[in-house]
């Protein structure tokens, strides 16, 4: 059985939807569920739920990390081997095989820095990438990286590029998937210099490499994984949500202020909007994995609910059974017998 730890203190509103998730995703997916955080205030939120025949339990994490644990303090409780909050004490375990996989809803820096001090990298990847999946014309994308590094080499980015690519293709279940290099053109030679930098590398490696695409192809479904710098992929992601916010709330409002043949046809096109704002909605991927790091961990949004907590353990569970990691590390270790 999979073992799937949650960090019960994780979401804005721990921990109801962290728990309430963990226990919906422990009966429909027949995963081993393991709670982290302080006993005292997750304890009376599991009494509330039907658990008969789930195997959950709870692992104490009594200290808590805060929006004000940033630089050097955070990297102290990151590093300290006697830190008792929810996601050094969940990522231990992933670490001592007592559990197969993390999922927090908590502060993206923090999961990233405290994956990073006690997992540790794969060898040979230089930088871990946080990678969510967007919606496309054709699909999803993998999109990385979307904030763990606003500042990268030529050669972060070709280790995105393989981590990306197996992570779809395991994952996703996309058969040799196209990689594409964000750009400001679609002509080679255009881009800043990281982009050019990074170019030749994806060139002369064995991924189905595209070449630039500017973030229309990416939407288009032209490439299953795109490859960027922390800071433009940070910009695309929170432009794109609040661009599909602005185009929902915008039709919700003209068929509410609307005459009555505005209203008739928006109960028409009820079901078509049910089904754009699920493909829009971020509660339906659950979480985002933190590729490259030595361990499976997958980072929600901190207004995670109920559904999106089920969907992250979801994600965690399927990347387990299809061995990704395993995947990343021996794709990782030939790109660097071809470099050597």
């Amino acid at each position: 059985m999979v073992r799937i730890v949650v960090d019960a203190m994780g979401s804005d509103n721990f921990p109801a939807p962290d728990v309430e998730g963990a226990v919906q995703a422990a009966r429909e997916y027949g995963v081993e569920i393991i709670l982290v955080g302080d006993e005292k205030i997750i304890k009376p939120s599991l009494d509330k739920q039907n658990t008969a025949g789930l195997k959950i339990r709870i692992v104490d994490a009594p200290e808590m990390l805060s929006m004000d644990d940033k630089g050097e303090k955070l990297v102290l409780k990151a590093r300290s081997k006697d830190a008792r909050n929810s996601m050094a004490v969940g990522i231990d375990m992933v670490k001592s095989g007592e559990a197969d996989a993390f999922v927090t809803a908590g502060n993206t820096g923090a999961g990233m820095v405290t994956a990073l001090f006690r997992l540790g990298r794969i060898r040979g990847v230089d930088r871990p990438a946080l990678a969510p999946i967007f919606p496309t014309a054709t699909g999803t994308c993998v999109v990385l990286d979307i904030g763990a590094n606003p500042d990268c080499k030529p050669e972060n980015l070709y280790q995105f590029g393989i981590l990306g690519s197996i992570y779809a293709e395991k994952v996703r279940g996309v058969k040799n998937p196209k990689v594409g290099l964000v750009s400001n053109g679609e002509e080679e030679g255009k881009g800043n210099e990281l982009v050019k930098g990074a170019t030749p590398l994806f060139k002369s490696s064995k991924l189905n490499y595209f070449g630039n695409v500017e973030g229309k192809e990416v939407i288009g479904g032209k490439v299953d994984v795109a490859v960027t710098d922390g800071f433009t992929g940070n910009v695309m992601l929170k432009s794109s949500e609040a661009v599909a916010k602005l185009i929902t709330d915008k039709i919700r409002e003209i068929i509410k202020n609307g005459g009555i043949l505005t209203k008739i046809g928006g109960l028409l096109v009820k079901p078509a909007l049910g089904e754009i704002k699920k493909l829009l909605n971020p509660s339906e991927q659950g979480a985002a994995p933190l590729l490259g790091i030595n361990g499976l961990v997958f980072i929600g949004h901190g207004r995670s609910d109920t559904m999106a907590i089920k969907n992250a353990v979801r994600v965690a569970k399927h990347a387990v059974d299809v061995k990704v990691l395993d995947a990343m590390k021996s794709a990782i270790e030939e790109s660097l017998r071809s470099a050597g």
